[in-house]
């Protein structure tokens, strides 16, 4: 994007006067920085780099805010507590209740706003479901497993990461949408380790049995039930 120099640097050489090119430094002022303002818009509005208010503002177009109607509980930083330690909870603010989380911080909303856009253009179906997911969390190394019960229900599991508390309650409270109207979800089944999900007669990038010949193995899962 041109900045003022770039115009000034166009005078040719038989007028290159200082009171000239400060003239036309001070016309074309106005025009760069319009320039330079409207080409800052996009990125400031993108949702992976929006931070603050424009992120708040992304999410509103989409239909969702990182005001929680329910405040997230147990998910404050802990000494000594299983699921909430380093890397796993969140620093309680200043002026955070202390009943529970009830405002996002920008990565944790980031992840609700593209939940919520991939949820907004799916289809419903389970194949479509998995390239949301992969689509949506990619970055986390995060493997969904979904079981169709057929009965409308589903089963849903999540291996290849270790949830982070604030994952773990934005899914149990419903506020990442994986599933079809009218399904109801059973439980999300996850890994304590982040390896793979233990399975029976089944090897997949998220599922394994009983120790093969290299020691790997399916990790037995840690139910969470949603509200």
């Amino acid at each position: 994007m041109p900045g003022v120099a770039d115009y000034v640097a166009l005078v040719t050489s038989e007028h290159r006067r200082p009171h000239f090119l400060a003239l036309v430094a001070a016309s074309v002022k106005p025009f760069a920085d319009a320039q330079a303002a409207l080409a800052a818009l996009p990125p400031a509005f993108d949702v992976d780099t929006a931070v603050g208010v424009q992120l708040d503002a992304v999410g509103l177009w989409v239909g969702v805010t990182r005001y929680l109607y329910t405040p997230l509980e147990g998910v404050y930083f802990s000494w000594d507590v299983e699921g909430v330690g380093w890397e796993e909870g969140v620093w309680k603010g200043r002026y955070d209740p202390a009943s529970g989380l009830s405002v996002l911080d920008d990565d944790n909303f980031r992840r609700l706003v593209k939940a919520r856009i991939a949820a907004n253009h799916w289809d419903g179906s389970v194949p479509q479901a998995y390239a949301v997911w992969r689509m949506v969390f990619a970055d986390t190394g995060s493997i969904l497993v979904i079981q169709d019960n057929q009965d409308m229900s589903m089963s849903v599991g999540i291996a290849g990461i270790r949830l982070d508390a604030v994952f773990r309650a934005l899914l149990t409270g419903n506020y990442i949408p994986l599933k079809p109207e009218g399904v109801r979800i059973n439980w999300y089944a996850v890994t304590p380790d982040g390896g793979k999900l233990f399975a029976w007669d089944c090897e997949s990038d998220g599922l394994a049995g009983w120790p093969d010949e290299a020691g790997d193995a399916g990790r037995w899962p840690e139910y969470m039930v949603p509200a």
